[in-house]
């Protein structure tokens, strides 16, 4: 939705290029093989799941009677194994949490089995095939399939330990003056802040962006709070990334935290879990997609239209890109329909869209205040950098009166723990258009907190409907 102001022209520079990773950084995980570790390992945990479903209905079936466990000829596989992989994503059974936790990943897997039989017992109920179903046959199954899942995360843990080397996270150290044994002691990668020379300035995007270009990669970022002095920076900045990250303190230490764990010789305090976990991650992606392909498809004749009617009215490309902040403060290209002169320029995005703004063209003006402008946006959704639903993302240069967003509050940073979405929560509840005060923007900030704070793909669903009532906005223009 148009919940920012559109600042438009040619490309902008990358005025907020990274730096190389220093020459003393330690080699850096990559993202890519760690995602695709996680999926690997993930799919297999199905696949040895979905084995344990089939065997041990089958084994049941062939020893009493096929017949009592298929109804109407349609085996009851049919239900449960959706529905167990349903509910087994839903409560997260495959997250790296619970992968590497016997205990936890066996336990996920009956609860998911669990709410598989709930989805049987309410269809085998609706359906009126009930009486077709051997009760005695039926139990037999689903121990048959417990015991089973259970061999089934055995396998998963052989997996992890024998292959993997027990290591399915990739973990970091940050901290000053450390001992040159100290990154094999505790098994992980260790930046020196005197070496690298590395600081958290909340007032520099640039700053940010490198900060997050270094450390997103690792799962977990523990700060040495016993040898640093601006630990609250730090955290800041790490929030930011959404990388999960821990405070290593002394006992007597107090701090807001989110949990207690260990590192070494030291507790830590937990500060961030990160905003969602991979399997929350992977039903958002996956829900993106669900919608953004065919809608796609089914808008892309009004699409041509408009970028015709564009091209016709004024010279230049009927798209335009500009780089705004994503998700862990890194720049991306946003793309948009056109909506104004081609000359109309304003790189740095300080001059905000006002109500009749001459720049404007007369179809930019229809196509901006009904949010036809937002639907090349389904393009960064598609490439991944923007979510169908997330905080809006702002242009480098955007202001709440004579401020930059993050000079406003420090919190705005850490709204950017997500991917940007085309529409959000602030958006529906009317916090859309220009920011022509702290306050407008310290709204919008209170909705985004709130939406990274408590995300469910419920409230994804629920937000999209509710977008078509704000489509035409009286602060769209």
């Amino acid at each position: 939705m148009n919940s920012d102001v559109s600042r438009e022209g040619p490309e902008m520079k990358e005025h907020m290029a990274i730096e190389p990773a220093r020459a003393s950084l330690p080699h850096r995980p990559s993202a890519m093989r760690r995602e695709n570790r996680r999926v690997i390992l993930a799919l297999l945990a199905a696949l040895f799941d979905v084995i344990a479903l089939v065997v041990g209905f089958v084994a049941v079936e062939l020893t009493l009677d096929y017949r009592w466990l298929s109804p109407g000829g349609v085996p009851l596989l049919v239900i449960i194994v959706p529905a167990f992989l349903y509910f087994a994503t839903l409560w997260s059974s495959y997250s790296t949490y619970s992968l590497t936790s016997m205990s936890k990943s066996f336990s996920s897997a009956c609860r998911a089995l669990m709410g598989a039989i709930v989805v049987v017992m309410v269809s085998a109920f609706l359906a009126k095939f009930g009486m077709k179903i051997s009760r005695a046959a039926f139990v037999y199954a689903i121990l048959a399939s417990a015991a089973l899942l259970l061999v089934s995360r055995v396998l998963i843990a052989i997996f992890v330990r024998l292959f993997l080397q027990g290591k399915i996270a990739d973990r970091l150290l940050v901290t000053i003056d450390a001992p040159a044994d100290h990154a094999s002691n505790l098994g992980m990668d260790v930046i020196d802040l005197k070496e690298v020379g590395l600081k958290p300035d909340l007032s520099d995007p640039t700053q940010m962006a490198e900060i997050s270009d270094v450390l997103c990669r690792y799962d977990v970022v523990y700060l040495d709070g016993t040898r640093m002095t601006d630990v609250g920076a730090w955290v800041t900045a790490l929030k930011a990334t959404g990388v999960a990250c821990e405070v290593a303190v002394s006992h007597d230490s107090i701090h807001s935290a989110v949990g207690i764990g260990r590192l070494g010789a030291h507790d830590t305090l937990v500060l961030s879990r990160g905003p969602l976990s991979f399997g929350s991650r992977l039903q958002k992606r996956a829900f993106d997609l669900v919608i953004t392909v065919p809608l796609m498809i089914f808008l892309a004749p009004l699409m041509l239209l408009v970028a015709l009617a564009i091209r016709l009215e004024s010279p230049g490309p009927a798209l335009f890109r500009q780089s705004r902040i994503g998700q862990a403060n890194m720049p991306f290209q946003i793309y948009k329909f056109r909506s104004m002169r081609i000359d109309a320029q304003d790189d740095t995005g300080n001059r905000s869209t006002a109500r009749d703004d001459d720049r404007i063209t007369k179809v930019g003006a229809f196509i901006r205040k009904t949010s036809i402008d937002e639907l090349p946006q389904l393009i960064n959704v598609l490439i991944g950098n923007m979510s169908l639903v997330g905080p809006r993302p702002h242009a480098h240069g955007s202001r709440a009166g004579s401020q930059l967003f993050w000079e406003v509050s420090e919190l705005y940073w850490m709204r950017h723990a997500l991917k940007p979405g085309i529409t959000g929560l602030a958006q529906i509840n009317g916090f859309r258009g220009a920011t022509n005060t702290r306050e407008d923007l310290e709204a919008r900030l209170r909705y985004d907190l709130e939406y990274l704070q408590n995300w469910n793909l419920w409230d994804d669903f629920t937000i999209l409907l509710a977008t078509a009532k704000v489509v035409s906005h009286s602060n769209a223009y």
